[in-house]
Order: structure tokens, then sequence, then C-alpha cells
């Protein structure tokens, strides 16, 4: 009944997140009925994510020519300071509040679990490495940005026992995110309290 290349089209945006096949179905004809140049300019818009890079040192998006993101390349960033968060997206909420001056990791989304996965020990690995050669083997802190919920709470737990050592201070972002909560969803004040009140 459909035409092949919305099939296709279904088929690649249904498995992007909160898309599905309904969606990536009204999406199609969306952009059908906005004609070609609108087509046009998405599908240039989606090439040009191609040339995105990951920093190797706190896996955060980057343009640059070199290997590390701006926040990385910042000599005023405090270095012995780590915020490890699990999205991208949570990284660019606190960076929104202009109230953090440290360095991040991004771990990867966590399960319910409290398991890390194989991409996520890797990441802790090379935090560990980092913090052994450039810290002289413990940062000053590292604050434990997960979202504040009964998983949250658990991968925070996983995070500090796998970093045991690696730190003077370990701590939490404040409760001013309320339980059940997500940080990339929070608004900047919210933010700022949890900041400043980290236990």
């Amino acid at each position: 009944m459909l035409p092949q290349q919305i099939r296709n089209f279904i088929d690649v945006f249904a498995k992007l997140p909160a898309i599905g096949p309904r969606q990536a179905t009204r999406l199609a004809f969306f952009l059908i009925s906005s004609g070609k140049s609108k087509i046009n300019e998405m599908a240039r818009a989606i090439v040009d994510l191609s040339s995105i890079k990951v920093c190797t040192n706190c896996f955060f998006i980057h343009s640059n020519e070199e290997n590390l993101c701006t926040i990385c390349e910042n000599p005023n960033r405090a270095q012995e300071t780590i915020m490890i968060v699990e999205k991208e997206t949570d990284l660019m909420s606190i960076e929104r509040t202009r109230k953090f001056t440290g360095r991040y990791l991004i771990i990867g989304e966590l399960t319910k679990g409290g398991i890390l996965d194989a991409t996520q020990r890797l990441r802790m690995g090379h935090l560990k490495s980092v913090i052994q050669k450039k810290l002289d083997g413990q940062a000053e802190e590292i604050i434990i940005a997960t979202n504040p919920t009964t998983y949250g709470d658990l991968n925070a737990m996983v995070i500090k026992n796998e970093l045991e050592g690696y730190a003077k201070k370990f701590t939490r972002l404040g409760r001013g995110i309320p339980t059940g909560g997500e940080i990339e969803f929070a608004d900047e004040d919210t933010l700022e309290q949890a900041l400043e009140r980290r236990i």
C-alpha cells in the first residue's frame, strides 16, 4: 500500500527514542506535504551530524579540529573537580547554570539494575587513568550527578564503589531536584540549588 521509500523511512525513524512506527509515519507524511525543499533541508541537517566528534576526555560532543570539546580545552576549568553525568543533555542543563566550573565525564545512560556495561566500564577506566596521570591518583571531588530516583541512587552507589580511592570526596547533587525527577528537565534555579547543596 505504501511506497517503499516511505516504508524505509518508517523503519529507520521508528527506531529513534520516543518515535515508534505511528509517529514515524506521521513524520513521513508531514515532510512529504512540506515539499522537496523542506525534505532537502532536513536531509542536509542529518548528513551534517556525521561531522560531529566525541571528546576523547569527557565524551561530550564537539566539532573542533582537535580531539577535545570546548569544556575540556578550557584551561580555566577546575581539573580536580569532576562531575559524572549520564547524558549529554544532563551536562548541557548543568552548564546552563554557569555554577559548575569543573570538568565532566559522560558515563552513558545507566540501567535500572546497577550494572555498568562494557562502554561504561571503559569510560570509568579512562577516568581512573586521567586521575592517576594528571591528578596524582586522587581528584579533589567527584560529584555523581545521577537522577534522584531509586535507580539513580543505586547507580550512584555502584559508581562510587568503582571509583573508591580515586577522590578525596564524593558528593551527590543536593535534593533541589525532586525525587523521581530528571536533571535534563530541571530548570536552572533548581539545578543551581542542587549544585550548591550537594552532599
